[in-house]
C-alpha cells in the first residue's frame, strides 16, 4: 500500500544522535571497518577529497594523515551541526595539524545532492556507513530509491576522470547484536567503560529505528550485487568489495573510468 504522508521523525541531524556515535571508533568492529576503508583510500599530494556523512571525523582524520597532510582540500560533509566541533578537533589534533584550513566542515544533506561543487572537482570521495541513508519520498508513492541512485550519480559527477570512490554500507538486515558482542571486551578494558556501554545502548536504540525504516523502504540495506549494479549504472567501473564490521558491512571500492 502506498504511503500518504511523510513521517516527521529524522534523528540524524539531532545532536543527541550525533553524540551517540562519537565513541564508536573506540570499539573493535568499527576499528576494523575504519582500517579496511582506509586501506583502500589513497589520497595523494595536492588532491581534493570529500567525506560524505563524516560524523565525528575518523575517516576525515585518516585521509588527512594517510596523505601526510598534503591534500589540497578535505571536505567533511554531515547533516548534524554538532559534528562541526568534532571536525575542528580533527583539524587541531591530526598529525600533522591542519594549520592552513584545508580540512573544513560543511553542514548539508546529501539526499538533496552535491550541487555545491562543480563537476570533476574531487579526486576522491569516501564515506562510512552513510550513503545508504539517502532518502526520497514521493506523495502517493511512498519511499523510493531515487535519492540513493541520484547520490551515486552525483558522486560520479563531482569526481574527476580516474577519481576513486571508497565507502561502506551495511548488509541486508544487519545484526547489531553481533556488532555489540564483538565490542563488549573493549568496553570492559576501556578507561571509561560506563560511557562506552551507554553509547552502545544508544546506538542499539537508533539501530532499531534504522532497521524499521529500512524495511519500509526509507533506508537502503541492499544486497551487494544490487549495490554493484547501481554503481555500474551510475558510470563506475572496477568495483571490488569485502566484508567488515563483524560481517555486518561491505567496504566497496570503485573508480570513475
Amino acid at each position: 500500500m502506498a504511503a500518504t504522508a511523510t513521517p516527521a521523525i529524522n534523528f540524524w541531524p539531532q545532536t543527541a544522535c550525533a553524540k551517540a556515535f562519537w565513541g564508536q571508533h573506540e570499539l573493535r568492529p568499527y576499528r576494523d571497518l575504519l582500517s579496511d576503508t582506509v586501506d583502500w583510500v589513497d589520497p595523494r599530494s595536492g588532491e581534493h577529497w570529500l567525506d560524505l556523512g563524516c560524523g565525528c571525523g575518523e575517516i576525515t582524520r585518516s585521509v588527512w594523515e594517510k596523505s601526510g597532510g598534503r591534500v589540497a582540500e578535505l571536505v567533511a560533509l554531515d547533516c548534524a551541526a554538532a559534528n562541526a566541533g568534532q571536525i575542528e578537533r580533527v583539524r587541531r589534533k591530526a598529525e600533522p595539524p591542519d594549520t592552513q584550513g584545508r580540512i573544513r566542515f560543511v553542514q548539508g544533506d546529501f539526499s538533496t545532492g552535491l550541487a555545491t561543487w562543480p563537476s570533476a572537482h574531487f579526486d576522491g570521495v569516501t564515506s562510512g556507513l552513510a550513503i545508504q541513508y539517502a532518502e526520497s519520498y514521493a506523495p502517493g508513492k511512498g519511499w523510493t530509491t531515487d535519492a540513493y541512485d541520484a547520490l551515486l550519480s552525483e558522486v560520479h559527477r563531482v569526481l574527476r576522470p580516474g577519481g576513486r570512490f571508497v565507502f561502506s554500507v551495511n548488509v541486508p538486515d544487519p545484526a547489531w547484536g553481533k556488532v555489540g558482542l564483538q565490542a563488549l571486551p573493549y568496553v570492559i578494558g576501556s578507561r571509561r567503560p560506563l560511557r562506552l556501554l551507554k553509547n552502545i545502548v544508544r546506538m542499539w536504540r537508533y539501530g532499531k529505528w534504522l532497521k524499521r525504516e529500512a524495511r519500509r523502504g526509507r533506508f537502503h540495506y541492499l544486497p551487494i550485487a544490487t549495490v554493484v549494479d547501481r554503481l555500474e549504472a551510475a558510470g563506475f567501473g572496477r568495483v571490488s568489495y569485502r566484508l567488515s564490521y563483524a560481517d555486518q558491512a561491505y567496504v566497496v571500492r570503485c573508480r570513475k573510468e
